[in-house]
């Protein structure tokens, strides 16, 4: 019986791939297995990997014919996934020797549907610790309480579905897989739903997980179309916990948090294309349009001066009937 599945897309990462998979073998075990979904990568990711299923106890290769992205890819790995518990990884990052196996400890000390856990930032040289926002450790919690309060940093906020892992019982539930085709910001309805439907989580330490920030051909550095997809991603929030029994608990938090995410990329529209950032303004605009007013004028008398005012000039702002916006 497979005890852990471990899904890693792979596209385009042939500088950092022999990492991975190096840690992947250091962390294997004979009630393991590795999941490993070639994107359609079109450099030598394929072939790496090819090279290296034969050294990797339990590894398999999922083909993509095209590239979907990466919760499409993750789809897949869930898919093709036969463990009773699942873990995710991206294959540009790397684990320390051993971690599976702390990890699949902890959630079954726990007997949660899910944990998640602290990871390492590498930024070239530098580390950082990125911790999970949630005080209590090594108890079992609710996912719902952690969503709030809606003017701090919570559970919801720290999405990196790496930084954990999954017990079956989500797939089962439909909890699991991500929305299809989104590009970035894929894992934000995720979570979201993760702490609204599940009924167990835990929290723990763990600093295995090596998260690479900084690289060039990293989506999230790259100031092109696919980055507005937060908007697609953040509307599927809203509109889900719109439909929540709990929806004015949590409605605030969620608009608060899509317009926090929205001035972010507003403060450094300069990283994209010309007609990106035309683009971004519209698409904010209109999204600050749709949000239930109330909740949004509370959530703007909330935030610091700078975003705050950032966001109430968007919000002036007309959409013209061909789309763009007009002072």
């Amino acid at each position: 019986m497979v005890k852990l599945s471990v899904i890693v897309p792979f596209y385009n990462v042939q500088a950092f791939a022999p990492d991975m998979l190096r840690s992947l073998r250091a962390n294997a075990r004979p009630d393991f297995e590795f999941i490993l979904v070639d994107d359609c990568a079109t450099d030598e990711t394929p072939r790496i990997l090819e090279r290296a299923v034969p050294t990797l106890p339990g590894a398999r290769i999922v083909t993509h014919e095209q590239n979907g992205g990466l919760a499409t890819a993750r789809n897949t790995g869930i898919d093709a996934a036969d463990g009773e518990y699942l873990t995710f990884l991206d294959g540009d990052d790397w684990l320390a020797p051993g971690y599976l196996a702390e990890l699949l400890g902890a959630i079954e000390g726990l007997g949660t549907d899910f944990v998640r856990t602290d990871h390492v930032v590498s930024n070239g040289r530098d580390r950082s610790i990125a911790r999970v926002p949630h005080g209590r450790r090594g108890v079992v919690l609710n996912p719902r309480e952690a969503i709030l309060p809606a003017n701090r940093s919570t559970s919801v906020d720290y999405p990196y579905a790496w930084a954990g892992i999954y017990h079956r019982r989500l797939v089962d539930a439909g909890l699991l897989h991500f929305p299809h085709g989104l590009r970035t910001a894929e894992d934000r309805p995720w979570i979201w739903r993760l702490h609204r439907e599940a009924k167990s989580f835990g929290v723990v330490g763990l600093l295995g997980v090596f998260y690479r920030r900084g690289i060039a051909t990293s989506l999230t550095q790259i100031g092109d179309v696919r980055q507005l997809d937060f908007i697609k991603s953040f509307d599927q929030v809203l509109a889900e916990t719109a439909a929540d029994p709990e929806a004015a608990l949590f409605m605030p938090k969620a608009v608060r948090t899509y317009c926090a995410v929205i001035a972010h990329h507003l403060n450094s529209i300069e990283r994209f294309e010309p007609a990106v950032a035309r683009q971004l303004k519209t698409m904010s605009a209109g999204a600050l349009k749709k949000m239930p007013q109330d909740i949004l004028t509370e959530a703007l008398d909330s935030m610091d001066l700078e975003r705050s005012v950032r966001l109430r000039r968007l919000r002036r702002r007309l959409v013209s009937g061909n789309g763009t916006v007009t002072a």
